[in-house]
């Protein structure tokens, strides 16, 4: 007769940690300031503060925003600003930045308000496969608040870790 195959891992106190569950939903969306630019380049802010009035801001609800301009052109600090004034009326985040910035934004907010009450002395693997657009980032701010709590700290899968940490 056969042996029962246990599986230890789910009976373990084990606890894994998918940041792609943290994921929020919502477009990433790259707003441009260059097409608002003469020849790309110059800012003229009567034009510009034009373009900002007669601009669709609705189109951008419950969207995450970067805002860039891709061309090399002097941009005053006060641009993305007032950008900001009409976009946080729609958007859930705004950046200045990149995606990638964007991204490790909205992790950094929810890591610091992650509650790792749970993995109170537990060893924790911290899983690595990712579908969606984790930042790198966001893997180490997960480390630094698991670690004053966790027994031990792993990354990887369940059946292939790669140890990081753990309290002696």
């Amino acid at each position: 007769m056969a042996e029962e195959i246990v599986n230890r891992v789910t009976n373990s106190s084990l606890k894994t940690i998918d940041l792609e569950d943290f994921y929020p939903s919502g477009n990433r969306v790259i707003f441009d300031i260059k097409d608002w630019l003469f020849e790309e380049l110059i800012l003229r802010e009567k034009d510009f503060r034009d373009s900002v009035k007669n601009h669709d801001w609705s189109q951008y609800q419950d969207n995450y925003v970067a805002l860039t301009c891709s061309s090399d052109a002097i941009i005053p600090s006060w641009t993305y600003l007032l950008l900001s004034v009409e976009l946080t009326s729609f958007a859930k985040k705004v950046v200045v930045g990149n995606l990638e910035l964007l991204e490790t934004t909205i992790y950094q907010e929810i890591i610091n308000e992650f509650d790792v009450s749970e993995y109170k002395d537990k060893p924790v693997i911290i899983k690595g496969c990712a579908n969606k657009p984790i930042p790198s980032t966001a893997y180490t701010l997960l480390v630094e608040k698991i670690k004053p709590v966790a027994k031990t700290i792993m990354f990887g899968e369940a059946c292939s870790t790669v140890p990081l940490f753990k309290k002696i």
